[in-house]
């Protein structure tokens, strides 16, 4: 039959043969069921030892759900033997094609975790006319055999982040490898605690630790504590965005009390839509933003005085050497610690009880950047958005290393393309 035929072309399993085909009537839907047989004198081969062993008994015929074929459900239909293996006793055999008592096969997983990397598991599931459980078991089965045989070695750049997940205060500590050539989700944890990131450098291991060279970083006291202890070979960096994501808030705290202070004179359409005339940076300011901004300068607001503070600072990031960066650094921290612009002081006390971890960035020669890191986690928000049922954080941990792990999959007959 050429069902047959094209079942043997795209999936042998050695040692096993295709058999009748027939349209039957699976769980109230009409389906493929294709008969699976041992070929002759063939042993079954022991789950536990791997060895070849006499069958013991042949246990009633089950059906494991394979690829769909033009829109319809296919089965494979076969009756497991029980081997008799001197070492290990009597087991059920190990089939090529299944995973323990998972009824669908290794192929089908695959095919449904690849789907599930492009479109949310949900309509995964509709589209290929299985359940939600369904989709999420094959992709935890495709994750968990990478985790298994991902290779760890070779890692010399790693940077750690928070992630808020779900409402509330939930967050997920996210562990990136960040060398070039190799950017992907090395580890996530459950909150956003010292004991969440040690959890991480134990699993790692302290010989792949004393190999890191650099780690970036926020400036999140439990993750700089842990990562002094735990990563002593490697600079902590602490770079350009999340020193100038500071300067920010501080600048946004200050627009706050200003419009409330304007807005008792009566003088509040001075920073109407200003949030991000002040925020953004000036090259991505439409026209209409631009004339907005000089009009703004021309005020003595103190808005204005905490932007130009921002603009001033961004000359810190043209030095080459660390010397010359730390004489700017306390030069300008002199000066706003003189001003009378309150959110900047704090700013100012920030940068010089974390310098050191500042002034890596020069010593790692400027070339990383925890933008890396914002760009993977980016990626792990549109995830989280395409969460369509992902009840848990173990659901949830399971799609992140989908998408972002890299990992190896499982070795299948079955050719997919693209």
């Amino acid at each position: 039959m050429l069902i047959k035929t094209i079942l043997n072309k795209g999936e042998k399993f050695k040692s096993f043969v295709y058999g009748k085909v027939t349209m039957e009537e699976v769980e109230g839907k009409e389906a493929l069921v294709v008969e699976v047989h041992p070929r002759k004198n063939a042993k079954g081969i022991c789950v536990k030892c791997g060895r070849r062993c006499s069958t013991y008994d042949t246990q009633l015929s089950r059906l494991f759900e394979y690829l769909p074929l033009w829109g319809i459900q296919v089965f494979l239909k076969y009756a497991p033997r029980r081997t008799d293996c001197r070492k290990d006793g009597v087991h059920v055999e190990l089939l090529p094609w299944s995973e323990g008592k998972e009824h669908m096969t290794k192929t089908y997983m695959v095919f449904l975790s690849r789907w599930a990397k492009r479109i949310s598991w949900k309509e995964t599931a509709e589209v290929f006319m299985t359940s939600w459980d369904s989709v999420f078991r094959a992709v935890n089965y495709v994750v968990q055999y990478g985790l298994k045989h991902r290779n760890l070695d070779q890692i010399e750049q790693i940077g750690v982040d928070e992630l808020q997940v779900f409402r509330g205060q939930k967050f997920l500590t996210m562990v990136y490898q960040i060398d070039k050539g190799c950017r992907r989700l090395l580890w996530s944890g459950p909150e956003r605690k010292a004991k969440t990131l040690l959890k991480f450098f134990r699993e790692f291991g302290p010989e792949r630790s004393g190999l890191l060279k650099y780690v970036c970083s926020d400036m999140w006291a439990p993750y700089l504590k842990v990562i002094k202890k735990k990563a002593r070979n490697a600079l902590n960096i602490l770079d350009r965005f999340h020193i100038m994501k500071k300067f920010n808030e501080a600048i946004d705290e200050v627009r706050r009390e200003e419009v409330r202070e304007l807005k008792e004179t009566g003088q509040e359409a001075i920073l109407i839509n200003g949030r991000w005339i002040l925020l953004k940076r000036t090259a991505h300011l439409t026209e209409r933003q631009v004339v907005r901004l000089k009009e703004l300068l021309k005020t003595n607001l103190t808005s204005i005085k905490a932007y130009l503070m921002r603009e001033d600072f961004q000359r810190f990031w043209t030095y080459h050497m660390p010397a010359w960066a730390d004489k700017f650094l306390e030069d300008w921290a002199n000066r706003t610690m003189h001003s009378n612009v309150e959110p900047m002081k704090k700013v100012a006390k920030m940068l010089r009880s974390h310098k050191e971890l500042i002034l890596n960035w020069f010593r790692a020669e400027r070339g990383l950047s925890s933008g890396i890191v914002e760009g993977l986690n980016n990626k792990a928000k549109l995830t989280i958005r395409k969460a369509y049922g992902y009840r848990t954080m173990k659901h949830l941990q399971i799609a992140l290393y989908h998408t972002l792990g890299d990992l190896p999959e499982p070795k299948t007959t079955h050719r997919f393309c693209g």
